[in-house]
């Protein structure tokens, strides 16, 4: 009898052979599969593009990850965690539609919504899953998203992933939005279906969106607005900047937002606001992906966010917002990286450097220093684009950040001059 009338599946004989230790062809030491792998490793070199994933001595300074407000190493958020982990168990263990969404998710989510002034809100496992599953959930024939140039790769993977027409246009620019609503109407007739997306502070050159003008636009051509607060949400005054701007019960404007970043923790959350917001939660709940297949979040790290998003305060945030203005100022009046820097409106500072390698080089050496500080080139950023970015911390001494600075500086000077 042959395997397909048994419908069973018989391995051949290549594989049984590699199972006993021999090589299959296209997959070990040579073959398109491996050539192709060293081609690409050759290109990243060309190009300063490799990456490591490497541990960082706590004892150095950091001004490089988004902890922003010094959150994930506080004890009682550490010790919040280890509460959920001995009542609730270390994992969530499924989807949130099986088992999943344990007694601490509606209590962050309520605390979330609040926070930001809000309705609702809808947790994930991570901002990209957030991201991810918004658009998803929005998309089909028939939608446009039209995506900001410097959108974050979890909004351009989950436009991609939406089966929507998807229309990029300049970073910042308002008239290419409106031009692309106004066409998009034109063509689809009044019930035409639009989203414009954008992040509320860019990660990378440190500035905002013009979100009041993009909400007064898309409520002018019956669009929705997406504002990916990542490095917003309880970051700068007021804890939100979609709220800060009064949109906070704006039921057009959809805010997602990460718990890894200032709450010092991991999960994404999507903000929802208006008189819809209820049902909204109900569309995403039944047909966002990534939320429906995903596990949800572990309740020890659902523990660690809701207790940070306490301490989330405005004493903390005015911290921060000190440090960032004089990071701003030491950079902006040094001789070195005053034609460099790019004035941050929130905590990320861009410091522009001559190439890849030059950016890579300074990195390095400010490590053997023991000092962090982020390295952007190609693939994150266009061809021709390096960037250090300097993201300060409220935790962070004002005397010790000025030392830092005129650190990195001292690199640039001699890696980059």
């Amino acid at each position: 009898m042959s395997t397909v009338e048994t419908g069973r599946v018989r391995p051949s004989v290549p594989f049984e052979g590699a199972v006993a230790g021999m090589a299959t062809p296209g997959v070990g030491s040579a073959g398109p599969w491996s050539d192709w792998v060293q081609s690409r490793a050759r290109e990243r070199e060309d190009r300063a593009g490799e990456r490591f994933d490497r541990t960082w001595s706590t004892g150095g300074v950091d001004l490089a990850s988004n902890d922003y407000l010094g959150l994930s190493r506080e004890p009682s958020v550490a010790r919040a965690a280890a509460r959920a982990a001995r009542r609730y168990g270390t994992g969530a263990g499924a989807s949130r539609v099986v088992t999943g969404t344990h007694a601490l998710l509606p209590d962050l989510e309520r605390d979330l919504a609040r926070y930001a002034g809000r309705r609702e809100a809808l947790v994930f496992s991570s901002g990209y899953a957030a991201n991810q599953g918004l658009l998803g959930a929005l998309g089909g024939p028939g939608t446009l998203l039209v995506s900001d140039a410097h959108a974050h790769a979890s909004l351009i993977d989950g436009a991609r992933l939406a089966k929507a027409e998807v229309r990029v246009v300049g970073h910042g620019d308002l008239g290419e939005v409106e031009d692309a609503l106004r066409a998009h109407r034109a063509a689809a007739g009044p019930g035409a279906r639009a989203a414009v997306v954008m992040e509320s502070l860019y990660s990378v050159l440190g500035d905002t969106a013009p979100l009041a003008g993009a909400a007064e636009l898309c409520a002018r051509y019956g669009a929705l607005l997406v504002v990916d607060e990542a490095h917003t949400l309880a970051a700068v005054p007021g804890g939100s900047v979609v709220r800060a701007a009064g949109l906070g019960d704006a039921g057009h404007v959809i805010v997602t937002a990460t718990l890894s970043k200032a709450l010092g923790a991991q999960g994404g959350v999507i903000l929802l606001g208006g008189d819809g917001a209820v049902q909204w939660r109900s569309h995403l709940l039944n047909t966002a992906r990534t939320f429906i297949f995903d596990t949800a979040l572990a309740p020890p790290t659902a523990g660690a966010a809701r207790r940070a998003l306490g301490l989330a305060d405005e004493r903390r945030i005015d911290r921060l917002v000190a440090n960032a203005a004089l990071a701003h100022r030491v950079l902006a009046e040094h001789p070195v990286t005053a034609g460099r820097v790019e004035r941050g409106e929130g905590a990320v500072h861009s410091v522009r450097m001559g190439s890849p390698a030059a950016a890579v080089r300074t990195a390095e050496a400010l490590r053997r220093e023991g000092i962090a500080v982020g390295c952007f080139r190609p693939p994150s950023v266009p061809d021709g684009i390096a960037r250090l970015r300097i993201t300060v911390h409220a935790d962070l001494a004002p005397r010790s950040l000025v030392r830092a600075l005129e650190a990195v500086a001292a690199a640039i000077e001699r890696e980059d001059p």
